[in-house]
């Protein structure tokens, strides 16, 4: 057990000083940043802190000042210290990756009330003087020696907004496409439509009643004078108008709306009108996971209810297609079960088996598959390696098949309510690529979907040249 231990006030001499050696990290002006609220971006925009004559940003002042604080509270005098006042002195900036070594030495003290003045300094790596300052304190007048406290873990995430840029991101240098928004009546699918469009993602066609459409712009005061809208009488209308204009190639992805998912995927399955392809269609929720360091694929939590082993290959085949045209060139696929062996009394567990081999034998081509593995084990390296699991996708899997819509729904909810991941909603496996979220998404989610949209539909244009 660690502990913290003071020296009392007779215990200190005039003269006397302890130092303490910190090195200034990117991280650290992130969390000071966080705690203090001093957003000046010349701690925290490099863009802005080159412009003012910075090489980047630079370390707040007082960072240097809880170095200090950080002395007197721990060590010299420590724990029983109180602090009276501290004056500061600011020489230079400090950089991420300089090494400051503070000094706090004893200057005088005062018997009739138990005070120190101690004089302050911190220099840099160079000896260049950083900081000055003199801090007066009550010092302890009793020994105190106590057991470390353990204090919680800070941990640095990316903000929501950060992380849906990341998704908005994979766009660049890509195409503009036109796309149709199917019955955008209520707040978030119109600001969704109008941020997708306005993020030059695409040139949306809003199908839907007019009047419900404008009037909802109205409130939200979203500019609709360059957006083409097609006035339909309901949803249902608005949900076949959407997807013959995908059936003629004048739009290149669909965007649900306020309507039922059933309403939709009726009109895009539908055998003689539709946008059904010789591939099942599928869905797939892309979860940035703040406790993952990849992407991760869900599939089939929207669409599939209970797929059979012929749905499930055209599940994988499709997650496959889009990790590849998102840049993984093998993404690493586990099939998901509640055990890692294969037993007839789960059919998941042979599901997983049969998929594995049609991968053998190129019925599924383009990934990595391995199953049946449970949700730790495909995640987890740790949680594999315990259970003697030797496999290239167990602990790192970039799709998670799912066994049916069940399973997918909670684990891709779970992971947004419980875990603070951001997602995009795709469908797959129709003719064009279509922006499917739930009605409680935010506009967001459903401008990071449409981003995934736009990847696919320009993958495919590239594939068809």
């Amino acid at each position: 057990m660690e502990y913290i231990e003071n020296l009392t006030f007779d215990e200190i001499a005039v003269g006397q000083a302890a130092t303490l050696v910190r090195t200034l990290k990117y991280e650290d002006i992130q969390m000071f940043a966080v705690l203090s609220g001093d957003l000046n971006p010349t701690h925290v925009d490099p863009q802005y802190a080159k412009s003012a004559g910075f090489r980047d940003v630079v370390g707040h002042g007082m960072w240097g000042g809880i170095l200090v604080s950080n002395v007197l509270g721990n060590e010299f005098p420590g724990p029983g210290t109180v602090y009276v006042s501290q004056t500061f002195s600011f020489e230079r900036p400090v950089r991420v990756g300089d090494t400051l070594t503070v000094t706090v030495t004893c200057r005088r003290k005062f018997e009739h009330n138990h005070h120190i003045v101690f004089d302050c300094k911190a220099v840099n790596q160079i000896g260049e003087a950083v900081l000055g300052g003199v801090a007066e304190v009550l010092a302890p007048q009793e020994k105190i020696r106590r057991p470390k406290v353990e204090m919680p873990e800070l941990e640095l995430r990316e903000s929501k907004a950060a992380r849906f840029e990341h998704l908005i991101k994979i766009t660049e240098g890509m195409p503009v496409i036109p796309m149709a928004v199917v019955h955008p009546c209520d707040r978030e699918s119109l600001r969704g439509a109008i941020l997708a469009r306005d993020r030059n993602l695409v040139v949306p066609t809003l199908v839907g009643p007019e009047a419900k459409i404008r009037a909802v712009a109205e409130e939200l005061n979203l500019d609709l004078a360059d957006t083409a809208i097609l006035d339909v009488p309901h949803s249902h209308a608005a949900a076949q108008t959407a997807v013959a204009l995908a059936r003629e190639g004048k739009v290149a992805a669909l965007m649900k709306g306020s309507l039922h998912t059933d309403e939709l995927m009726g009109e895009v399955v539908a055998s003689a009108t539709g946008l059904r392809t010789e591939r099942r269609i599928s869905h797939v929720f892309l979860m940035d996971v703040p406790t993952y360091p990849r992407l991760l694929f869900i599939t089939d939590a929207a669409v599939n209810i209970v797929p059979d082993l012929v749905t499930k290959a055209d599940i994988a085949q499709n997650a496959i297609d889009l990790a590849h045209s998102l840049g993984i060139p093998e993404p690493k696929v586990a099939i998901l079960a509640a055990v890692e062996t294969v037993t007839p009394k789960m059919q998941a567990t042979v599901d997983a088996a049969c998929l594995c081999k049609m991968a053998d034998r190129g019925q599924i081509t383009g990934g990595l598959l391995d199953g049946p593995l449970a949700f730790d084990n495909a995640v987890s390296i740790a949680a594999a390696r315990t259970k003697g699991i030797r496999s290239a996708v167990a602990g790192q899997a970039d799709i998670l098949l799912v066994p049916d819509i069940e399973a997918g729904n909670m684990l891709a909810k779970q992971l947004e309510h419980l875990a603070e991941a951001v997602s995009a909603g795709i469908v797959l496996g129709a003719r064009v690529p279509i922006v499917l979220t739930s009605r409680s998404d935010s506009a967001e989610t459903r401008t990071a979907s449409t981003a995934v949209a736009v990847v696919m539909a320009c993958h495919k244009t590239v594939k068809a040249k």
